[in-house]
């Protein structure tokens, strides 16, 4: 480990948009649910998940993620001006009063 890596795992603000690049594909499938439950914890109902458009291995997975959980609502690629194919809009159903993650 060189001396500006960070020590421990790295806290992320949780917005209305989830950026994937800086992490591994293997990372995905405990990241993208992590992030959208603390969305919905927050009230959010709509985040834009950034994938890239590359080869589309990494938005076919945030797919299969997606369509595993059931507080998912709907999602599909976004509009030309939020990123087109590069990314996709994910709409959360609303978390119910102690609802657990």
């Amino acid at each position: 480990m060189d001396s500006e890596s960070p020590a421990g795992p790295v806290e992320l603000p949780v917005t209305d948009e989830l950026d994937l690049h800086p992490f591994r594909p293997e990372e995905l499938g405990r990241l993208v649910p992590a992030y959208l439950a603390e969305c919905r914890t927050q009230g959010r109902r709509e985040v834009r998940v950034i994938h890239g458009k590359g080869r589309g291995e990494v938005a076919r997975s945030v797919h299969a993620i997606l369509g595993r959980l059931d507080w998912v609502e709907s999602f599909a690629r976004a509009t030309p001006a939020f990123g087109g194919h590069g990314a996709t809009i994910v709409r959360l159903r609303p978390a119910q009063s102690g609802e657990l993650r």
